[in-house]
């Protein structure tokens, strides 16, 4: 089913919103320095449980006990970059059509945040102090998830 998203990027890039953020002068490179904070905390809550999974640093600390700590940021740090994502998109949306980062960014997202909330989290509680093929096969996997996006998510201003 070939869907055309069209009228919907033009209909957000028509908004007030779109329209606000591209008028102003200040008002999109404060999002994005807000959204960039974000990211590095993002990256920081899940690169802190990550690297424990795989057995490199915090080794006294379980992990599913750092998993925990972390999860406060984690989730702040996500409707952070949801919410000035939103906004960032709205002031450029037919651009971001017709970018092919933006598309890699926007399909991998859900993945990366199912994973996260989902599989990570719960290999994350099972896990005690010592990892296993398992820790570490699912840290890669959210490495290469939330690198991807980051990473597709920083290309889409290159292009």
């Amino acid at each position: 089913m070939d869907v055309n998203l069209l009228p919907f990027f033009e209909w957000s890039e028509a908004s007030w919103i779109g329209n606000a953020i591209r008028d102003s002068l200040w008002l999109f490179p404060v999002i994005e320095a807000i959204h960039l904070l974000g990211l590095c905390v993002l990256g920081g809550s899940i690169l802190v449980v990550d690297l424990r999974m795989l057995g490199a640093g915090l080794r006294n600390t379980p992990i599913g006990q750092l998993a925990r700590d972390v999860r406060p940021w984690l989730v702040a740090s996500v409707a952070v970059m949801l919410l000035t994502g939103t906004a960032l998109f709205a002031s450029e949306a037919i651009k971001c059509y017709y970018n092919t980062s933006f598309w890699v960014k926007m399909t991998t997202l859900p993945f990366a945040l199912l994973f996260t909330f989902t599989v990570r989290q719960r290999i994350a509680q099972m896990a005690g102090i010592n990892t296993s093929a398992r820790t570490r096969l699912v840290a890669l996997a959210s490495i290469a998830l939330w690198f991807t996006v980051a990473a597709a998510g920083r290309w889409i201003g290159f292009s």
